[in-house]
């Protein structure tokens, strides 16, 4: 909301009036021509894109809005239908948008690379192809290369004054542009070697286009980009971690913009705890913000009491914090969610009596994976069941989330971590010891290049991956796993292993593969974990969709920080918890179909359920728990 310094953005309550009324967002002060805003799901992106968009088109300028998020719900947003044309905005003069559509993006550019060689390879080879295509890398992949190809053509964007950007590229896709340029031939010779060789292989034909982007990108003149973050530690840490990502690889022009900050509570409304614990910790999470946010410039938006759509929502964003309601307004409490088991108690009956098996806690970064896994690991333990508690999460902390000394007491529980950055290691070295040896200088050179991919890091962790499916057999294994998108990299890892079992194999040899486990639901129980928000719900959607395409049904879900289950009393927070009705029911619909079809709701608490007591009692919630015990 404000163009601040760091000693207002920790106290608000030091703006007058008069200084909310005139100040404007830092990130719009000067604005260049191309804005970027990224971020985790759920944090508001797309709200301040749009609203960014809008302030531009008041001041005067031309403005296309364009989004790459696989989420978007811009056409939600200004209730119009956008997709892949450039739209106008009516309400709006000046501006225009365009989401570009991940999945219509990645079929068309599976069938430019499959299309001339359909005719040339055997059936099966084809499959082949079109399933290693099939990746969210692939989708990445494609995606950017649509971005890219608007952003350096002149043609298209010639007559705007600002392009605003929903979701920026990922230091991930970035550094894949910054491969060398003739990998096509690296692969006809039979030199290349795993992760995104395949989807980068369609790409090549176009490095001008590229290196015109990167040019644009990375120029401060040209390009700001917009790091949108919740005042909660993982949200911060995770934008901490873009930051310095994209600082190596030159993206330097950058603003931190915390989103929804839960303004000083009305004095004429009545107490609150829940209100008040929310706005202490937040305030907590901002004074240990990590570091590498502490050099960027920083401004905050509050909380509105109702979700931001349409175009006089946007307009006042950025505006002073309203009032939670007219003095004497009716704001009924919201209670316990109907269809919904309260905690995570009915879970872990389920668990104990199977007995063993693989427990996956998915989902986007942020919806609370970590803490769902440690919980339902605790719990199982307390009931003096073997648990092996674990992470492929390169951002996990678990041993935040148990209070690493209180772990040491729980009798029954093993704690682990994959370390990503040990087995990746393991792996390149193995690979050039190995596929490296008979290569030239230039070829190893091109090799250990590529071996720097982040995709690389996913085949590696599938191996130790690999060992904690096989060990579940014996007892329970509950898994923390990393972000949707390395996630589903995993998974396909998964299957590229599973085919290459059965092509070596052949018919009539009886094998169990990695894969089979993870698609029997008497061995594997994948639980996705999501917030009570619209982006986070069609991003869980999204993840149920893949892990039916590779043959996986998820068996439970859980809805993680409800309002709507806290019976909050502030106006404000009983106004957003009725926010919620809509994305609680669309997660009442997509779990009939789970192994578990009634979802569970962890309501939202006033403090951070950090140590075992604490996780214990989310499988043990008989009502909503608005102050600490």
């Amino acid at each position: 909301m404000l163009r601040v310094d760091r000693r207002l953005l920790l106290n608000p309550e030091l703006l007058t009036p008069d200084d909310r009324a005139v100040m404007i967002p830092r990130f719009l002060a000067d604005p260049p021509r191309f804005l970027f805003f990224t971020g985790k799901g759920g944090v508001g992106k797309t709200s301040l894109a749009c609203a960014a968009a809008v302030h531009l088109a008041a001041a005067g300028r031309r403005v296309l809005l364009v989004s790459t998020d696989p989420a978007s719900n811009v056409g939600q947003v200004f209730g119009l239908t956008i997709g892949d044309r450039v739209t106008p905005i009516p309400e709006v003069a000046g501006l225009e948008a365009l989401e570009i559509d991940p999945e219509e993006a990645a079929t068309a550019y599976r069938e430019r690379i499959i299309a001339p060689v359909r005719d040339l390879l055997p059936a099966p080879e084809i499959a082949s192809i079109t399933e290693q295509l099939s990746g969210s890398c692939t989708t990445e992949i494609a995606s950017f290369n649509e971005f890219t190809g608007l952003l350096a053509d002149d043609e298209r964007i010639g007559r705007y004054d600002h392009v605003v950007f929903d979701t920026a590229p990922t230091g991930h896709t970035i550094r894949l542009l910054q491969l060398p340029g003739d990998w096509t031939a690296f692969l006809d010779e039979g030199k290349g070697d795993a992760s995104c060789l395949g989807p980068m292989a369609g790409l090549n034909r176009a490095r001008t286009m590229y290196a015109v982007a990167l040019q644009r990108l990375c120029d401060p003149a040209q390009t700001k980009l917009i790091l949108v973050a919740r005042a909660q530690p993982s949200s911060l840490y995770e934008a901490a971690r873009t930051a310095t990502e994209l600082q190596q690889i030159g993206f330097h022009n950058q603003v931190l913009v915390v989103n929804a900050l839960l303004p000083e509570p009305d004095p004429r409304d009545p107490v609150d705890p829940l209100h008040d614990s929310i706005h202490a910790r937040e305030h907590a999470a901002l004074v240990a913000m990590p570091e590498a946010l502490t050099q960027l410039a920083q401004d905050q938006v509050t909380l509105k009491a109702q979700t931001v759509m349409g175009v006089e929502a946007l307009r006042s964003l950025f505006e002073s914090t309203e009032s939670s309601g007219p003095q004497g307004d009716s704001h009924p409490a919201v209670t316990h969610p109907d269809g919904f088991d309260l905690g995570l108690r009915g879970l872990v009956d389920d668990l104990r009596a199977a007995g063993h098996g693989l427990v996956m806690c998915m989902g986007k970064g942020g919806v609370g994976k970590t803490t769902v896994a440690a919980a339902l690991a605790v719990a199982l333990a307390e009931h003096g069941i073997p648990v092996h508690l674990t992470t492929t999460d390169p951002a996990g902390h678990l041993t935040d989330a148990l209070n690493q000394q209180g772990t040491e007491q729980i009798d029954g529980l093993t704690v682990s971590r994959i370390d990503p950055h040990e087995a990746t290691a393991n792996y390149r070295e193995r690979v050039m010891r190995t596929k490296g040896a008979a290569l030239d200088a230039e070829g190893k050179a091109r090799l250990a290049e590529d071996l720097q991919s982040p995709c690389t890091e996913e085949v590696a962790v599938f191996q130790q991956f690999s060992r904690l499916v096989h060990e579940s057999r014996r007892h329970i294994v509950v898994m923390d796993t990393a972000p949707t998108g390395h996630t589903l990299l995993l998974m396909d890892a998964t299957g590229s292993y599973h085919r290459d079992v059965v092509r070596t194999m052949g018919e009539g040899t009886a094998y169990t593969t990695p894969l089979m486990r993870l698609q029997d639901p008497t061995q594997t129980r994948v639980v996705i974990v999501t917030l009570p928000d619209a982006t986070p719900v069609l991003e869980a959607q999204d993840l149920a969709a893949e892990l039916q395409r590779a043959g996986i049904t998820p068996w439970a879900w859980v809805v993680n920080a409800s309002l709507a289950a806290a019976a909050p009393t502030s106006p404000l927070l009983q106004r957003r918890a009725a926010a919620e009705r809509p994305h609680l029911a669309r997660v009442r619909e997509l779990a009939t179909t789970a192994g578990r079809p009634t979802p569970a709701v962890i309501p939202m608490l006033a403090a951070d359920p950090v140590g075992d007591v604490a996780l214990a009692r989310l499988s043990a919630l008989d009502h909503p728990v608005a102050t600490p015990a």
